[in-house]
């Protein structure tokens, strides 16, 4: 058993580095909920140094929100603003000499892009145009994001949360309601599960199917680097494999 690890940086997190030494991807904020060229550059200075994967984590233009409010743009300028996004990382990568291996989209973004068609395939087109082939989108064996970027070429990676909790329909629970963000325990035996049996248990108390080839843990808490620590400790203990697609 493998799957890949990863983790939404570039964010302005204290806990970055500690974060960095035990996931196999990094998903890099790049411009529009968080980050500039200097974080860029930092991040994926720590990303070649502990040789993990480094990742576009493009997201709405939308910095006093964090890139978690809902808007509402048309197809083409979502493709315009992602791709450049995605353009500027791979810009300060080439400096670097580092090449990115994924796009994974932000926050609502995502959360929209997982039940919108014609905003996923734009999302998609973006890190198309940009030539990054892997696109990390919501498992499932329905989903809309993983399907907009296969009919575009990409190879798509069904990507399954460790922290957060899980609605029936294998959608992530709301922001802000009960259950939503799962205490680091829970959050490690909910990675573990997913990774060796492609479920999990929704809020509600329904199983739910989550065949993920990566999983997430969010980089900006307060318990992350203890829950990075612990999730691959307990992902390596139940023997699974831990490695960034195509590695």
């Amino acid at each position: 058993m493998q799957i890949d690890l990863n983790a939404d940086l570039g964010e302005g997190s204290a806990h970055e580095e500690a974060v960095m030494a035990f996931v196999s991807s990094a998903n890099i904020a790049c411009g529009g909920h968080a980050g500039d060229a200097g974080t860029m550059r930092d991040s994926l200075r720590l990303a070649a140094r502990f040789g993990v994967a480094a990742g576009a984590h493009p997201g709405f233009p939308d910095r006093e929100g964090f890139g978690r409010r809902e808007w509402h743009f048309p197809p083409d300028e979502v493709t315009a603003f992602v791709r450049e996004q995605i353009e500027a990382l791979k810009a300060v990568a080439a400096r670097e000499g580092v090449r990115l291996n994924h796009v994974k989209p932000h926050g609502m973004l995502y959360n929209m892009a997982v039940r919108d068609a014609a905003l996923a395939r734009a999302v998609a087109q973006a890190a198309a145009d940009s030539g990054v082939g892997l696109y990390f989108g919501l498992a499932g064996e329905g989903s809309v994001m993983l399907r907009e970027a296969a009919a575009l070429g990409l190879r798509p990676v069904g990507e399954g949360f460790a922290d957060r909790g899980y609605a029936p329909d294998g959608s992530l629970w709301p922001r802000g309601q009960a259950g939503a963000l799962l205490p680091a325990p829970a959050a490690t035996a909910q990675g573990v599960r997913i990774a060796r049996e492609g479920r999990t248990q929704a809020v509600t108390g329904e199983e739910v199917r989550v065949p993920a080839g990566t999983l997430c843990l969010h980089g900006d808490g307060s318990e992350a680097a203890a829950l990075a620590r612990d999730l691959r400790a307990a992902l390596e203990s139940a023997g699974v494999r831990v490695a960034a697609p195509g590695h």
